[in-house]
Order: C-alpha cells, then structure tokens, then sequence
C-alpha cells in the first residue's frame, strides 16, 4: 500500500492508496480560514501550519484506513511546483518515514499527479486522452499517451485560470479563497450585462491577463454606488470569459 503526502500549497493531505488504485483513505486539512485575513497563502505561515499538522494527518489517514506503518510498501510524496518551504515539510517528513522504515521514496510531479488521479478506481481513465488542467496556478492541454508521461499541448501566457479567478475577485473586493467567493456572487448576475473579451491566441495556448485588465478598467468606470448594484453581473460576465476560454 502507498502511503502519499501533499504539501505543495496550503493544504496539509495524507492519503493510502492500494497498488492497483483503490483509495483506502483520504485527509486533507485546510487552511484557507488561517490565511483569509491576508487575502491570499502567505508562504510562511503555511510552512508553519504544515509542521503542525503532517504528522497528525498521517496518523488519521492510518487510521480511517484500518492500517499501520507495517502495511505501506513505498511512500510517495509532491517534489513540486509549489511553494518551497511547504514542499519541505512534506519531503522531509516523507524521508523520514521512508528512512526510519526502509521504504522506497517516490517523488511525484504536482501536475502529473493531477493526471495520475484519473487513473484511480472505481472508474481509471485509459491514455491515450487529453487532459485539461487548471489547477490554481496552472492552465494546460495535455497530451497523455502513457501513464508514464505526458506532452505540454498548450499553456497559459500569462495568468492561470485559477489565478484569473482569484484577481477578479480582489478587483471586486471578494473574501478568500477568491474563486469560490466570485462563482457564488457571479450565480446571481447576468452574464451578459457585460462584454469581456475571450482572448484568441494561436494554437492551444491561453491568455488571461488581458481580461483581468478589462475587468480593472470596468469597476473603475463605475460610481461606487452603480459598482455594488452590478457587482454581480461583472462577477458573471467575468467568470463566463473565463470558462469559455477553457
């Protein structure tokens, strides 16, 4: 059985997962409660918070699986991307783990293990397939041939989808986390009350900066009172640019 480790951002998860896939367990704990009052992940702090909860959400993880150490054949934990100091509290508690109990460490790429996860049971998704991934800070076309590998198809230019998300939010002065504050208001505005552009670039490319500036250029248009009244349908014509994009 695998045990893997997550720590690549601001959320601490521990999971055991069998050879062929089956998911025996499955703990995340979050912290998005302990970072909303700076509107955003402070790296710092998550690094901490992490320190604080990995070795607690190993042992639920354990737990809620009906195991101990004594079954975990490997242990698999995100090298990367993520933030640096988040990524280390995990990759050293891992070592440690594959140390002290003799086991193989296996590191595992952030954004192959988005794709890995269609690989998981009741229902794994054979290649070849492509794969649109858009993760917090990563918009990507896929072209996944293997389990093994994959082939960058298209990328973002500039901002991710995700991070789309969360400026406009900042724009329209929302609460974090700023993606799910923006659907929830956008789900009560009109998405055409307003034309944002859908940038059209060669290829399979994205681009998302463009429209984050005419969504700057809009609210500063708009008296604060007129602002609150269409805060709504600027959060649905935005996230609708977003999505068709995609």
């Amino acid at each position: 059985m695998i045990l893997g480790l997550e720590t690549s951002c601001d959320e601490t998860a521990a999971a055991l997962v069998t050879e062929d896939g089956h998911i025996r367990s499955n703990v995340v704990s979050s912290q998005a409660d302990l970072h909303a009052r700076f509107g955003g992940v402070v790296p710092e702090v998550a690094s901490r918070r992490h320190l604080e909860l990995v070795t607690p959400v190993v042992r639920d993880a354990l737990d809620r699986a009906d195991a101990s150490l004594d079954d975990v054949t490997r242990i698999a934990v995100t090298r990367g991307p993520g933030l640096i100091g988040a990524l280390l509290v995990g990759l050293s508690a891992a070592k440690a783990l594959a140390w002290a109990r003799g086991l193989p460490l296996v590191p595992v790429d952030h954004l192959h293990g988005h794709v890995a996860s269609l690989y998981l049971q009741p229902s794994p998704v054979e290649p070849p397939f492509v794969c649109l991934l858009a993760s917090g800070g990563h918009t990507l076309v896929l072209d996944v041939r293997d389990r093994s590998s994959y082939s960058v198809a298209g990328t973002t230019l500039d901002d991710a989808a995700g991070e789309a998300f969360d400026k406009g939010a900042r724009l329209l002065g929302l609460g974090y986390p700023g993606g799910a504050e923006l659907d929830k208001l956008a789900s009560r505005g009109d998405p055409d009350a307003f034309d944002f552009p859908v940038a059209r670039v060669p290829g399979l490319d994205f681009s998302f900066s463009g429209l984050k500036t005419a969504l700057l250029y809009k609210v500063r248009e708009l008296e604060p009172g007129e602002l609150e009244e269409r805060r709504a349908d600027l959060a649905a014509g935005y996230q609708r640019a977003i999505v068709t994009a995609l």
